[in-house]
């Protein structure tokens, strides 16, 4: 009888240091699927950072500056200077994003959103085909 019992105790040990290793490698699996998806691109590596013709605003930064709107925090505080963006400019010219480089605040970087994001460019081009480009413009502000 004890004989049976011992072996019953050592099957049940071996189940459970069975179900341990299964328990650790379903951990295992979850968390790194989980850290790769936590690290898989967030859509910037489509566009490229450079091409043969990179992206320019139709009718140049005149047309951009004629629609901008001062903002008027911007005004009453006097913040002057430049916001700089990234438009990211997809192959039919149209600007999927906006993010802002650098910040000058006052009302000033959402403006520069907006207009970029209501903007048409000349699209990118590489090796003769419209293409996804990132871009830098720089939009002064200056009160007159």
């Amino acid at each position: 009888m004890i004989g049976k019992l011992d072996l019953i105790k050592g099957k049940i040990m071996k189940f459970k240091q069975t179900l341990a290793y299964i328990y650790a490698l379903v951990l295992i699996v979850l968390l790194s699927s989980l850290a790769f998806s936590q690290s898989a691109p967030s859509g910037d590596d489509q566009y490229l950072a450079f091409a043969t013709t990179m992206p320019e605003l139709e009718g140049g930064m005149q047309e951009l500056v004629k629609k901008i709107k001062y903002p008027a925090v911007a005004k009453q505080t006097n913040i002057e200077g430049k916001v700089y963006a990234m438009a990211y400019v997809d192959e039919n010219g149209n600007v999927d994003k906006v993010k802002i480089i650098k910040s000058i605040g006052g009302g000033c970087d959402e403006e520069v959103i907006r207009v970029l994001g209501i903007s048409k460019f000349k699209p990118g081009q590489h090796e003769g085909k419209s293409v996804k480009v990132k871009t830098t413009v720089s939009v002064v502000f200056k009160i007159k």
